[in-house]
């Protein structure tokens, strides 16, 4: 059987569930009306990033460290992502999910500093985007604990918006990376 990499999708899902995040917040901010309008979206990206990360973390033919680097926290992710998604169908309140979202950047962050710290994983501007990534990331789920704010008080939707432009970043960073390595798997040999 061939091996195939799918790293390059689950980048792109990576970037899409964090602009989802982004864009809750800043619709909480704005207080919009519409916000159920998330639901089916992040159900399905949820769904993916738990799927695809569950089979990353346990069966993907990489090497461990880079399995637990990357499908750990794409299935963490969707475990959220899904829970959010239910969550707001229900008209229940996403803040309790700032308890995992917080242990989750913990975990995210650590990851990190391994990139930076362990030699070999990776090297020069490999090392740079990837650290930006897991910085990003972690720090807009270390973070999670300010959905307590009040959106409706000014300083509850700067709160909202800090954590939507974190998620923005993350999502940036992600995207760069995913498109980088669709084009880099298109010209690998068959």
């Amino acid at each position: 059987m061939a091996f195939v990499d799918s790293l390059a999708v689950m980048l792109l899902a990576l970037g899409s569930s964090a602009s989802l995040m982004a864009i809750y917040f800043i619709m909480a901010a704005l207080q919009k009306k519409n916000i159920q309008n998330l639901v089916v979206p992040s159900l399905i990206f949820g769904m993916f990033d738990t799927v695809s990360g569950f089979i990353m973390a346990f069966a993907w033919p990489l090497p461990g460290a880079y399995n637990i680097l990357f499908g750990d926290p794409m299935l963490f992710l969707g475990l959220i992502l899904t829970s959010a998604a239910i969550m707001l169908y229900k008209n229940m309140d996403l803040r309790i999910l700032s308890v995992p979202g917080f242990l989750f950047g913990i975990y995210v962050l650590i990851e990190g500093i391994g990139i930076v710290t362990i030699k070999g994983l990776e090297s020069g501007f490999d090392q740079v985007i990837a650290t930006s990534l897991y910085t990003f990331a972690g720090l807009s789920a270390l973070f999670s604990p300010l959905m307590y704010a009040n959106p409706k008080t000014h300083d509850g939707k700067y709160a909202y918006y800090f954590l939507a432009a974190l998620l923005i970043l993350t999502a940036l960073v992600a995207l760069i990376i995913g498109y980088s390595a669709i084009y880099g798997h298109l010209a690998s040999p068959p």
